[in-house]
């Protein structure tokens, strides 16, 4: 058995890793793993960055942000695997959702809910003279991030300008909304359905509905670590994909709650877990849950495999934001952090169907796909933008130039020069 330490952070989609110990699958491909509840995504980062980690559930941009030397550190890692897609929500607190209704009766009703009623009250207050209203994402580099501010922006809200965006760990989210240090939040689940339940909250959008299974949380490792073990990486991955793919069963989504729940994974109560999980969402506390079969997807549509498509769609959000102020070659970084290489080693020796491709387009399926650029067809689900965007990998400098509200630090002509 080799022994090995993996951290996560608790939320519904630390799962797999959950599952892969509690199930034995770990110990199926012959690793003895310890898992470690961490208090927040710098925690994870920096752990696994100086080795105290192996491995650990990870924010999908977090190794190309540690590669880059985007934040306190500068370290490469890689995902061979990537863990789940969707899984987040946007919840204001009862008082901003009473006046974005009050401010715009339409708009706030809408289903999925745009930013436009949000952008009616920050007119309001700016015009007041109020301070700005803090929002919080639980990293600088995570998708939630990048969600909020997408979602914001396209109603034509400035999120660096026109309200303050701060960093809160996912188990902090709740107290301080309740506490009113914030009057809204992008998290996972639970603390979404949490907020919700205690009647403080209301959930104006989840991140399924701004992107169609979007990659949400990778397995993550240092570069060093995976070369230096081989054996053990590939074997870390197997389990983990065989994992998912019984997670996927919806028969058995009600033991993965018991999973979560019974063994402190997620601190939560078993409704709250249960509620994603099992396929449904409650938005407002008043309102009877809605069927969302695909707010956490754990195997379905390819969701296992680490498109590098979607690492620089992660990379145009960085620039973006100007959080990347220099010249990187975008293709390369991608390849570089997201191995769909070592993936595809894995699903041959499981007998698994598996991409052939590493890029495809986002925003362009209303519905069910098949990819057939596979080992084997895979049935693909929705991959669409709310706002109707699309995203071509082979285009990614006028995606990037398409949008209005950004915060560029270095001129798109100048990063033409490595990505024609």
């Amino acid at each position: 058995m080799i022994s090995l330490k993996f951290g996560f952070i608790p939320l519904t989609d630390c799962a797999p890793l959950a599952v892969a110990l509690e199930r034995g699958c770990f110990r199926k491909f012959g690793l003895d793993v310890t898992l470690s509840k961490e208090a927040s995504w710098a925690n994870i980062r920096d752990k696994v960055a100086v080795g105290a980690l192996d491995g650990a559930h990870m924010l999908a941009a977090m190794p190309i942000a540690a590669s880059l030397g985007i934040g306190a550190i500068c370290k490469p890692m890689i995902t061979a695997c990537s863990m789940d897609l969707n899984g987040n929500g946007v919840t204001v607190s009862t008082e901003l959702y009473e006046r974005m209704l009050e401010a715009d009766p339409e708009a706030a009703q809408e289903v999925p809910m745009t930013a436009r009623a949000l952008k009616k009250v920050i007119d309001i207050d700016k015009a007041q003279g109020k301070q700005r209203m803090s929002f919080a994402m639980v990293f600088p580099v995570s998708t939630h991030n990048y969600e909020i501010r997408y979602w914001m922006a396209s109603a034509g809200i400035d999120p660096d300008e026109d309200v303050r965006l701060v960093v809160i760990p996912p188990l902090q989210m709740v107290e301080n909304l309740r506490a009113k240090h914030i009057v809204g939040y992008c998290v996972g689940e639970p603390w979404n359905a949490r907020a919700v339940l205690e009647g403080i909250g209301r959930t104006v959008i989840t991140s399924y509905e701004i992107w169609n299974n979007k990659p949400e949380k990778v397995f993550g490792v240092n570069l060093d670590w995976a070369e230096r073990n081989v054996a053990a990486h590939k074997a870390t991955i197997m389990a983990l994909i065989e994992t998912a793919q019984w997670m996927d069963q919806p028969e058995h989504r009600s033991e993965v709650v018991d999973i979560l729940t019974a063994n402190d994974y997620v601190p939560a109560p078993v409704e709250v877990v249960n509620m994603s999980i099992t396929g449904t969402f409650k938005y407002a506390a008043a309102e009877e849950p809605r069927s969302l079969p695909d707010f956490n997807v754990f195997y379905r549509y390819g969701a296992t495999f680490p498109w590098r498509s979607h690492a620089e769609w992660f990379i145009t959000q960085m620039y973006r934001w100007g959080q990347i102020d220099r010249v990187i070659d975008i293709r390369q970084a991608a390849a570089t952090v997201y191995r769909s290489d070592i993936y595809r080693e894995v699903a041959g020796e499981l007998g698994i169907p598996c991409p052939t491709v590493d890029y495809k387009t986002e925003g362009t399926h209303e519905g069910p796909w098949l990819l057939e650029t596979a080992t084997q067809p895979i049935t693909m689900g929705c991959d669409r933008f709310f706002d109707g965007k699309q995203y071509d990998p082979s285009a990614v400098l006028a995606y990037l130039g398409s949008f209005q509200v950004k915060n560029l630090q270095i001129a798109l002509q100048d990063l033409s020069v490595c990505n024609a």
